[in-house]
């Protein structure tokens, strides 16, 4: 049996990037543990340590099979140009050192004797700082812990670029430009793993479903994840069954 440590940037991100991968982790046997840097909250946390999507992140870690869930203890940095402010109670994950957070996380591979950490690519794939950030600290934990295989959750650049050309010519996004696109998550060629999930569909869209606080709002992504959810499960197989990753140094199987 093999430990698998999950990084993610924000409690959501586990299901969207790898919850077909831990969840047949799980069931082949191994133990998956799944490490969040941010609550998903902007402000302040609730008394205790306490919050909404935390609350979902467990949920969705029950539905995967996931052994232990921890969180590094920073708040979102949030989208755009301009970092907000520290909250009072705690730190902005990008506005941490990155070596504390990184100690933070090799203490987490240390204790579980990890055999495998999962972290971001370069790009952390669309450029969100966070995800960047998760890139980051996961290199420089895997190191401090001497963690054998530091696995990148990505996805491949090109049906996601022919996509947005799609939508885009239909208007139906203005957030991202082609060039930023272009720049972001990682190009087919140099993805080493892609690992069917398609048998574990349903327990990705469960996980996916637990958050539900991500499906409140009238915005597009809010719409758009409340699709996700609510796609009949073959459908979702076949657009969401397939999980990719690059592995820093040299590839190997990938649990071998």
């Amino acid at each position: 049996m093999a430990t698998v440590v999950a990084f993610h940037a924000h409690p959501d991100d586990e299901a969207l990037l790898t919850g077909g991968t831990l969840a047949r982790l799980v069931a082949e046997g191994h133990r998956a543990v799944l490490v969040v840097a941010c609550d998903g909250e902007m402000g302040e946390a609730r008394p205790g340590g306490g919050t909404t999507r935390l609350d979902e992140l467990r949920a969705s870690a029950r539905v995967l099979g996931v052994s232990r869930v921890v969180h590094l203890g920073y708040a979102d940095s949030g989208h755009g140009p301009v970092l907000r402010p520290d909250p009072a109670d705690r730190a902005r994950f990008v506005s941490a050192s990155l070596d504390e957070a990184a100690g933070r996380l090799a203490d987490v591979l240390r204790d579980e004797r990890a055999e495998i950490l999962v972290g971001y690519d370069p790009n952390g794939g669309y450029r969100h700082r966070d995800h960047i950030r998760v890139h980051e600290v996961a290199l420089r934990a895997a190191n401090l812990a001497e963690t054998p295989r530091l696995m990148e959750a990505t996805l491949p650049r090109e049906p996601i670029l022919r996509a947005y050309k799609v939508v885009s010519t239909l208007r139906l996004v203005r957030r991202y430009s082609s060039a930023e696109v272009r720049g972001s998550f990682t190009a087919r060629g140099e993805i080493t793993h892609r690992i069917d999930v398609r048998r574990y569909a349903d327990k990705k869209r469960a996980a996916l479903a637990c958050h539900a606080s991500q499906t409140s709002g009238t915005g597009r992504s809010a719409k758009l994840f409340c699709l996700m959810t609510r796609l009949p499960l073959p459908v979702f197989g076949l657009l969401f069954g397939r999980e990719y990753y690059v592995e820093v140094g040299t590839p190997r199987g990938w649990l071998d």
